[in-house]
């Protein structure tokens, strides 16, 4: 004897069981939507939109205001919206063929019904939009942070205590003694300290993805005018680099970030652009003298 199927499959078959025959009714309700305009089911769209313009001026509500009629047209309505759209219309035809595909034909239809029908390109635009606006929150955090990380430090303290007794010529500092720095006097020297956080930049929207991706263009015919100026005028013509273009050859020698490279004080740029480090030998030796260095700093 065969074992009894347990009670919640029997639950589920039973479900799918009642579901089944609903299964092309999702469109046009327990209506056939070709019988509801009178068509055959092979009709073309000349015939189906004939079909219904014939009995739209037959129940349509201004034409006739009999209840029955009314909610006839609505039906007629619904069965025109389906078949006079190709892709609708097949999935329909596919309903009504395979009945027992309950869980598809109704994914199928809300779908085509309620899925949004938008561009790709307005996704794809909106979508760049929504990580650049993330993306320059995340910079504008990290910056904020790093500033007030920096504020907290005796350096800065010291630097807000020199700045006031330049512009006082130490008159309110002596008057005031160790008492601390008020408020207002505070904030307004805040604005005149330009902070300059290694390895953190002020959030700019020209470094957003979605900014350098519309300027992509641009960028690109940018740096082919760069490679080829630059292959004249140090490959072609042997002249001697610019002092720009000799940092920018010390910079990337170095593996150092341009926001690192501006901090640095003149006369150490000027230093090591003299090394002419982008030559292997030159740059070979300038690694030799800095482990040397460091030894020496830990005897």
């Amino acid at each position: 004897m065969a074992a009894a199927a347990p009670l919640p499959v029997l639950i589920l078959l039973l479900a799918v069981a009642l579901l089944v025959p609903a299964a092309d009714a999702i469109y046009c309700d327990e209506d056939d939507c070709y019988d509801l305009l009178g068509v055959k089911q092979d009709a073309n769209a000349s015939e189906i939109k004939k079909a219904y313009y014939k009995l739209s001026l037959k129940h349509h509500p201004d034409k006739n205001p009999d209840p029955e009629s009314r909610a006839l047209f609505v039906k007629v309505a619904n069965a025109y919206e389906i078949l006079k759209d190709e892709e609708t219309r097949e999935k329909y035809d596919y309903a009504v063929a395979h009945p027992e595909e309950f869980f598809y034909n109704t994914a199928q239809y809300y779908r085509a019904y309620y899925g949004y029908k938008t561009d790709t390109r307005s996704v794809l635009i909106g979508l760049l939009l929504i990580v650049s606006a993330f993306q320059y929150i995340n910079q504008l955090t990290s910056y904020s942070q790093a500033i007030e990380s920096v504020k907290q430090t005796p350096a800065y303290r010291n630097r807000l205590k020199a700045l006031e007794f330049e512009r006082t010529g130490g008159i309110s500092s002596k008057k005031k003694g160790n008492k601390p720095m008020d408020k207002k006097v505070e904030d307004e020297l805040r604005n005149e300290v330009d902070l300059q956080i290694q390895g953190v930049q002020k959030p700019s929207v020209w470094n957003l993805c979605g900014v350098q991706l519309i300027l992509l263009p641009y960028l690109i015919g940018k740096l082919l005018i760069w490679q080829i100026c630059w292959f004249w005028r140090y490959r072609v013509k042997k002249s001697p680099y610019a002092w720009e273009d000799a940092c920018y050859l010390t910079r990337t020698s170095l593996r150092m970030p341009a926001n690192t490279w501006q901090n640095i004080d003149e006369f150490t740029k000027e230093d090591l652009v003299m090394k002419r480090l982008w030559e292997k030998a030159n740059m070979e030796r300038h690694i030799a003298e800095a482990r040397r260095g460091s030894k020496q700093r830990r005897r």
